[in-house]
């Protein structure tokens, strides 16, 4: 796999090559003759794990307050709604505002902070298009006031967490970490189609570019089995995302890995877990899985005894857990389960460990009949089943009779009778009978 940190000269040398048109990038999908307003662009990340966002983010994504802004930091223009009716910058010239949807994708070299003639506190910029000096007026106090809050100048993406992440991520391997994402249907605007994609599917950074404000990092990746392309916007360092230590409490969509996981070497799957690809298991007990029904992921029930072959097993990087893809052997359809193969308890109780879910093999009905196998599943009995098939179905009896005749009885109390399971010599159903019946329920044994 490639290794998380390129030279960084090799990706100064690129981010230097290109111009700021290239921070805007599309999911391969829609091109000029194939675009298709369905959706406004939306600035998205789905809630999941920000304790494991902040050993990346932290890591390589500083936070900078305008307090430590520097001369020659980058942003670009990305208005919202809003900012096309109030304008945020003013020509350094003649002090006219400039139409926020004029200088939509410019890039601001960010200069100084200065006071004006009205005694205002000024940010200064000039664009890298045409070098045009301009200026955003604090809306109130001295600059030091200003500086220290979250509220930073609207309209503006950082871009120095996009090169950042173009530096770290571009051709690496990520895995998913929720379902909802988006693709591009519009070229030249910013219209979206919601797509659900499966938690912990392998992916590829194809292309990374901007965002929004809040989400300055529009990251595009592939499916590396499928080769479908769809993306995330996600915020990284929070310079001047606008948001409020409170607000990113609340607002549990804006870490990169509530989207993403990146996978390192030692997070690779193991050979312990190759032997068991291609093997055939089955189900211990009833179990939550997901899977895919009328074009949407969902979490289904699969009963006991369910057999299936794991066709790929792929770490999720939390605390030893990984995600298998199990095919049913009958049925044939795809179903996902996030599991441990060590038994943090030791016993064999714990919810998500492998052997006490799953048992190898075909299990103990392989030679069971389909239609014995469906009816121990919705716990039913019938004529002709083995005790242990009875066993399965039922669970362990309440009382085991033995009948002046010798044979075997199993007494199963209910609410309000109680169901004996005759037994024949050969240790097969031969009768159910509820309690007040007179005679056991009659039905021909299965040749």
């Amino acid at each position: 796999m490639k290794r998380m940190l390129f030279t960084a000269a090799i990706a100064w040398s690129v981010l230097t090559a290109m111009g700021q048109g290239t921070y805007i990038v599309k999911t391969k999908n829609v091109t000029p003759e194939k675009a298709e307003v369905t959706g406004a662009a939306d600035e998205t990340a789905q809630e999941g794990h920000p304790d494991e966002a902040q050993d990346f983010v932290t890591k390589n994504f500083r936070y900078r307050s305008m307090c430590d802004w520097q001369a020659g930091m980058r942003f670009m223009v990305i208005p919202e709604k809003y900012d096309l009716i109030v304008n945020t910058f003013r020509d350094a010239t003649d002090q006219k505002e400039i139409p926020n949807g004029s200088l939509r994708h410019k890039v601001m070299v960010y200069q100084d902070h200065t006071v004006g003639e009205n005694g205002r506190a000024r940010m200064n910029f000039i664009c890298q298009d045409d070098n045009r000096a301009c200026y955003f007026e604090l809306p109130f106090g001295a600059f030091e006031d200003y500086c220290y809050g979250k509220t930073g100048v609207p309209t503006l993406a950082y871009l120095e967490d996009v090169d950042k992440a173009r530096e770290l991520l571009l051709g690496q391997t990520l895995i998913t970490r929720q379902p909802v994402f988006y693709i591009d249907t519009q070229y030249e605007g910013d219209g979206v189609e919601e797509v659900t994609i499966p938690e912990n599917t392998e992916v590829r950074v194809t292309q990374i570019g901007v965002g929004t404000r809040k989400y300055p990092v529009k990251i595009i990746v592939e499916d590396v089995r499928t080769g479908r392309e769809f993306f995330q916007n996600v915020v990284m360092s929070r310079t001047n995302s606008g948001m409020r230590d409170e607000e990113l409490e609340m607002d549990k969509k804006v870490l990169f890995l509530n989207s993403f996981e990146v996978v390192t070497d030692v997070e690779q799957v193991s050979s312990d877990y190759q032997k068991y690809i291609g093997r055939t298991i089955y189900s211990k007990y009833a179990i939550v899985m997901l899977s895919k029904g009328d074009g949407k992921l969902r979490n289904v029930k699969v009963p006991r005894l369910t057999e299936f072959i794991i066709d790929d097993i792929v770490p999720t990087g939390r605390g030893g857990m990984v995600l298998m893809t199990l095919t049913e052997s009958e049925s044939r359809r795809v179903y996902q389960k996030e599991v441990s193969f060590v038994n943090e308890s030791m016993l064999d109780d714990n919810e998500n460990y492998f052997g006490y879910l799953f048992g190898l093999g075909e299990g103990k009905l392989r030679n069971s009949s389909r239609e014995t196998r469906a009816m121990i599943r919705q716990g039913r009995v019938g004529h002709g089943m083995t005790q242990e098939e009875v066993e399965l179905a039922m669970g362990e009896p309440d009382a085991k009779m033995t009948t002046s005749s010798g044979l075997e009885e199993w007494h199963y109390l209910r609410t309000k009778i109680v169901l004996i399971i005759q037994f024949d010599k050969h240790g097969k159903v031969s009768g159910i009978v509820k309690s007040g019946d007179k005679k056991p329920v009659t039905k021909k044994k299965k040749k």
